[in-house]
């Protein structure tokens, strides 16, 4: 008889009580199977989250953070209380469909190597677009910037069937994140430093250096709210981004690759804070300015990490690291669909 695998549906949450009434009878709903555990892992919520879930949803597991440890740490802490085979990690403004988990996990059985799945993630208030944190799968290009199929950089496609079959992929999003709980222990979990944002893209890479997979899976569909706890231009949200892709290009660059892109990167950076203070873009700009300083004060435990991180390396080069810039092809030449880039992973 073939082993049962354990599957854990582990739910970030902190103040996010008004969220649980509209997403979370879903995730009940369509997660019915014996060997699946829907777990809240609360990271110190001071707006009665926890009573709400006592009162109203007690079947749902509830694991008690005692401060707030962030989304990456909050997640390290609270999957080392959980046993499973694999996990998904799920935001809280997120509604789940019909088969949404077993047309991911099924995927894992077909090849070992497989860490993460993504699924198609469409957008809860405007249903036929992509969402914009991961939309049909995640890729970054060779300055390390992230883009979709479905979304590069703000802009969005309409879901019209043309991402339906699966295809590898660089990233998985962290608004719905399947992975095998093995590999996610393996590389270390996400790294805390992060905070929160682009700490998914941060162990996705980690992952597929050391050989691991990462596949988009259309057949599961769920629908993100998105922005609910930093809006998308918000200047801690920019802080977090510009700070969090230097520590991760300082980790994950490969040697051969580092110092000139990295150079070019922290240029690019430079290019972008006089663009938000030509256009009177202050909070912006010193979000930027903050965020390098954070880099360089941080700047030792840096050079440990990455050293720590490139030993490990077995897999240096990934053809799901676009070749080319993205702020080029979108900005200059105008490309604001995937299917123009005529990149093909």
């Amino acid at each position: 008889m073939a082993k049962q695998t354990r599957t854990a549906i582990v739910i970030l949450n902190w103040n996010g009580v008004k969220m649980f009434d509209i997403f979370l009878p879903s995730v009940i709903q369509h997660s019915t199977s014996e060997n699946t555990e829907i777990i809240i892992a609360d990271n110190g919520s001071t707006d009665k989250s926890v009573e709400h879930l006592r009162q109203n949803y007690p079947t749902v597991k509830i694991i008690e953070l005692k401060e707030n440890f962030g989304f990456a740490e909050g997640y390290n802490q609270a999957l080392k209380q959980v046993e499973a085979d694999y996990f998904v990690l799920l935001n809280s403004d997120v509604k789940v469909t019909t088969g949404w988990i077993e047309s991911c996990t099924r995927l894992f059985e077909t090849d070992e190597k497989l860490a993460a799945v993504h699924p198609k993630i469409l957008s809860f208030n405007e249903p036929e677009l992509f969402e914009y944190a991961g939309a049909a799968g995640g890729f970054i290009d060779k300055f390390g910037y992230p883009f979709c199929r479905g979304r590069i950089l703000n802009r969005v496609e309409v879901d019209d069937g043309q991402y339906n079959q699966p295809t590898p992929i660089f990233w998985a999003s962290g608004a719905c994140m399947f992975i095998k709980s093995s590999a996610f222990k393996n590389v270390g979990g996400f790294d805390g430093d992060f905070w929160a944002h682009m700490e998914e893209i941060d162990l996705c890479w980690r992952l597929k250096s050391q050989g691991y997979k990462i596949q988009y899976q259309p057949k599961s569909l769920v629908y993100h709210l998105g922005g609910g706890t930093l809006s998308y231009g918000s200047p801690k949200k920019i802080y977090l981004n510009f700070r969090n892709n230097l520590y991760m290009l300082f980790k994950n660059l490969p040697h051969h690759q580092f110092t000139r892109i990295f150079f070019a990167r922290m240029v690019l950076d430079g290019i972008a804070a006089a663009k938000f203070i030509l256009g009177f873009n202050f909070r912006e700009f010193w979000a930027v300015i903050k965020a390098h300083a954070s880099f360089y004060r941080n700047l030792g435990t840096l050079i440990r990490k990455r050293k720590e991180t490139q030993k490990l390396v077995i897999v240096k080069n990934h053809p799901e690291v676009y070749s080319k810039s993205i702020m080029w092809k979108f900005f200059l030449q105008k490309k604001r669909r995937f299917s123009e880039l005529e990149f093909k992973p």
